[in-house]
């Protein structure tokens, strides 16, 4: 049987996987459409007017998704890399530092994506986001902004994988300091 210490490290690298297939093809769609705009401008002198829209959106969902690959992979910015050698009592600590971070930066955010003030859902970002329309196609702007609250949920529950794994190989090893 799995224990949900198993199972949560299992969603995680599984998410992984599919979240960074899913920024390489926006990756892969961005550069397409912007090709496709520069032979346009410069070759037939008429880019279709959607180009630059769905580019932009293309590289809201890259840098997204691609944020948390980053996180995941432990190559995301920190301020400080712990020593390997620091006593249990500072490595806890630290850990609450950067989850106190976290979750300071990152809840705030998932809050309002769902709800506005007054703990009002219609005015919740995503709920506001229904109603827009992009300006040169026909999608609600819904598609691009349900991107935040999924790259949140996702680096929240690489952040409890890598916290209830025995050792974090993905933190602070020295193959990342390098970088």
């Amino acid at each position: 049987m799995m224990s949900v210490a198993n199972f949560i490290r299992k969603t995680s690298d599984f998410g992984d996987k599919v979240i960074g297939v899913i920024a390489m093809l926006f990756l892969g769609v961005m550069v397409y459409v912007i090709a496709l705009q520069v032979v346009a401008r410069y070759i037939f002198d008429s880019p279709p007017p959607w180009t630059e829209e769905a580019a932009r959106y293309a590289m809201v969902w890259v840098g997204l998704l691609g944020a948390t690959v980053s996180f995941k992979a432990g190559f995301d910015p920190v301020l400080a890399r712990m020593p390997k050698s620091l006593p249990w009592p500072l490595q806890f600590l630290a850990g609450l530092v950067r989850w106190a971070a976290l979750l300071l930066f990152l809840l705030p955010i998932l809050w309002y994506s769902f709800f506005g003030p007054g703990v009002n859902f219609t005015r919740g970002f995503l709920s506001r986001n229904w109603y827009l329309e992009a300006e040169t196609f026909e999608i609600s702007t819904f598609f691009v902004a349900i991107g935040v609250p999924i790259f949140i949920i996702c680096i929240l529950l690489h952040a409890v994988a890598q916290s209830l794994s025995p050792k974090n190989t993905n933190r602070g090893s020295e193959e990342n300091d390098s970088l």
